[in-house]
């Protein structure tokens, strides 16, 4: 295992810049906002670790990059921030997320609820859900995992004709699988970042999906008729899990991040690290290290006390009260299930103490 450990004055000037300007702009932060930011810049911090590289798969090593600063980010003319009457960000689903119309709406709710608070002051609204033969795309069953697929690239054409004129982006999100083209065995999702529109599946977040059980794989003599959608009708939909609404938001988030401008980070650990493979994902943490935090704080606006908090209250909110029922059950589950999410509840408590000037 690699780790990549930056010293303190590089991450210094990653994250405050050294032109006169910009570090004016971060003085003007709260003492106790600074002391959060700064808390990453040192070997022994508790909050903000080093990125660790565990093999030549992993995204650094197969997809090297420069690492973007916050000078860089700022100064990108072509980056995408909200503006009055271009600030909406809308989620379009297609096909179902859950057994039922309930379920699905109940999960996709939880999405919209969580992106509202990471992206905090932006409102986040969710479209009609819309079948996969209402959009037109080309589909095809996969030949290794013998799952179904949808073609991205036609699916952000649609998604192109169903933007609203006041969105800040479109994201479109789905529980089939998804391919770019012929030649490709899958990809997680695919973005148009200068038309501010992208569609991510969460089918291979299900534990099971690599599995020869995995309830999703067709038969082998199974032919597609081009055009006949009816295979989607009864899919199967994985269950509604904690680490799938886990592993969702963070997907969701990082995506969405990309769309402001925000490139994959080589700072510290973060949601904004790329990812190669699930293993890969799952160790990225669910919020932004110091330095991309700042980047989106630049777009949006937001106090961090209040961000963080409402991050707080989206895992708190609604996670063990009532007769706990999962969503496999019958109906939609009466509770959220949020068991994945502790490690970030008491992150986040502790951020808040600092931010609130207590100690933890």
């Amino acid at each position: 295992m690699q780790v990549i450990q930056h010293s303190p004055e590089k991450l210094q000037v990653a994250l405050v810049s050294s032109r006169r300007d910009l570090v004016e702009r971060y003085q003007k932060f709260s003492r106790e906002e600074r002391r959060l930011l700064e808390e990453g810049l040192y070997p022994d911090s508790t909050l903000f670790g080093p990125i660790t590289v565990h093999s030549d798969s992993d995204w650094i090593r197969s997809h090297p990059e420069p690492p973007q600063d916050f000078l860089e980010f700022y100064s990108n003319p072509y980056r995408s921030t909200p503006v009055k009457g271009r600030s909406t960000v809308y989620i379009q689903t297609v096909g179902s997320f859950g057994e039922g119309d309930a379920v699905s709406r109940q999960y996709v709710c939880w999405l919209q609820e969580y992106c509202e608070a990471f992206y905090y002051g932006l409102a986040v609204k969710v479209l009609e859900p819309v079948p996969v033969s209402a959009t037109g795309c080309a589909f095809r069953v996969n030949d290794s995992t013998r799952n179904l697929q949808i073609h991205a690239g036609d699916l952000l054409c649609y998604l192109k004709k169903r933007k609203p004129k006041d969105a800040f982006c479109i994201v479109g999100i789905t529980m089939i699988d998804l391919y770019p083209r012929d030649s490709w065995n899958f990809v997680f999702g695919q973005a148009s970042l200068t038309e501010g529109m992208g569609i991510f599946s969460f089918a291979r977040y299900d534990d099971n999906f690599y599995s020869r059980s995995y309830k999703g794989r067709l038969w082998k003599g199974c032919k597609l008729s081009p055009g006949d959608y009816s295979v989607f009708s009864g899919y199967y939909i994985p269950p509604i899990t904690s680490s799938l609404l886990l592993r969702s938001c963070k997907t969701l988030t990082h995506e969405i991040g990309h769309i402001f401008g925000i490139k994959h980070c080589q700072w510290l650990k973060c949601v904004m690290q790329g990812s190669n493979h699930l293993e890969e994902s799952d160790r990225r943490p669910l919020d932004l290290c110091p330095v991309c935090l700042r980047k989106l704080q630049a777009a949006t606006g937001f106090k961090m006390a209040e961000r963080y908090k409402a991050l707080l209250r989206w895992i708190e909110d609604g996670s063990s009260s009532g007769e706990r029922r999962s969503a496999t059950d019958s109906g939609p589950p009466s509770f959220k299930p949020t068991e994945a999410f502790e490690e970030s509840r008491q992150w986040l408590r502790k951020c808040l103490c600092v931010l609130e000037d207590e100690i933890f």
